[in-house]
């Protein structure tokens, strides 16, 4: 209750110093919004400690009934400013912010923005705010299946920085370039001094396509062990009729193997989702997934073959109201290699089941 109540006022008064600094702002430049989703997952492997695991990053509570993300938001926009400050917590908070010190651990969003041009669609935007890379977000009921994809959980969800982003007057472009403090990160990794870079390329010749390019160029360890990341995102969505759509998405990065070295480490992951929507309340979605980091960059499992994992899930949505949605899926992941306990035992597969209820206000 604490916590809800420093939240409240934390945002009631980042909303009125805004108010107050617009004189003349409309009624409804700032409006007040949350979201929160509850889950209970049960993993087949039944893990020790009751966390699934380590790169599973939401959803990640075994056999107990949990918060995966709940948030307050406070949202400032005009035609020429904007900002939000959204305050969270929950398993995905804990998981995902785990070495944000402080209240850092708690900033689900905070940022501000200047538009840079009367005429264009051209702004400036600095702070805490939602990662440029991927199809998926931490917001579960935007998302077309209720756990998110090995690419999702193992690519930024978050990233603190500057973003310089415009948007054509029809809405077919969007194009973007960012400085980063690193890869998800607040506050830059301790004794690293070299910025990252983010660039973005979206095309949306239809309602029924969106095309996507998101690249990271970037150092995330200390200097002393400076290795350079290069990493590409391309994902595809597509309106295929009325009740069937599609993504395809293919994520691939290198990294250096040492310091100052010419050898690169590389891992690529390629995801199939299809949603099939019979009605307006129901959804069905298929996922097919397949994430390979055989020298352990971004999955490390110490094994001979790495991380060579593939991934089947499926789930269904059924709305209730308009903001609420209840879901249940059944997701299974199989390993070349042994790297998950069953039973206090090593085994190459896991599976488990997971229903969740979201509600947005």
């Amino acid at each position: 209750m604490k916590k809800l109540i420093i939240t409240i006022t934390v945002i009631a008064a980042f909303a009125g110093g805004l108010a107050y600094g617009e004189e003349k702002a409309p009624d409804s430049a700032l409006t007040i919004s949350g979201y929160a989703e509850t889950y209970y997952s049960h993993d087949f492997n039944t893990p020790a400690n009751n966390i699934k695991p380590p790169f599973i990053y939401s959803y990640n509570k075994n056999n107990e009934v949990s918060v995966n993300l709940a948030f307050v938001k406070g949202s400032y926009n005009t035609e020429s400013v904007r900002a939000n400050l959204a305050l969270a917590g929950g398993s995905y908070m804990n998981s995902n912010y785990a070495s944000e010190p402080g209240v850092l651990n708690n900033i689900y969003e905070g940022n501000v923005g200047l538009k840079l041009s009367k005429k264009d669609n051209l702004w400036l935007d600095a702070g805490v705010f939602s990662s440029h890379i991927g199809f998926e977000s931490a917001v579960g009921k935007d998302n077309w299946t209720l756990t998110r994809s090995l690419s999702a959980d193992n690519t930024p969800y978050y990233e603190t920085g500057a973003k310089i982003s415009y948007t054509s007057e029809n809405d077919v472009w969007l194009v973007s370039a960012l400085v980063l403090n690193g890869w998800q990160h607040i506050r830059r990794v301790e004794g690293n001094s070299s910025p990252s870079f983010g660039t973005q390329v979206t095309y949306k010749p239809s309602t029924k396509v969106t095309l996507n390019w998101s690249t990271f160029i970037g150092n995330d360890k200390p200097d002393n062990d400076k290795k350079m990341r290069y990493f590409n995102n391309f994902y595809g969505i597509f309106q295929l009729n009325n009740g069937l759509a599609a993504i395809f998405a293919f994520d691939i990065g290198t990294e250096q193997e040492n310091k100052g070295s010419s050898a690169m480490n590389t891992w690529f992951n390629p995801t199939i989702i299809l949603k099939y929507t019979p009605t307006a309340k129901t959804a069905i979605a298929i996922r097919a997934e397949y994430y390979d980091d055989k020298n352990g960059v971004i999955i490390a499992t110490g094994t001979p073959n790495g991380f060579k994992t593939w991934g089947f899930s499926s789930n269904f949505d059924y709305a209730i109201t308009n903001n609420i949605v209840w879901r249940v899926e059944a997701r299974a992941l199989s390993s070349k290699d042994s790297i998950f306990i069953k039973n206090n035992n090593i085994a190459n597969n896991n599976a488990f089941v997971t229903t969740a209820l979201a509600i947005n206000f």
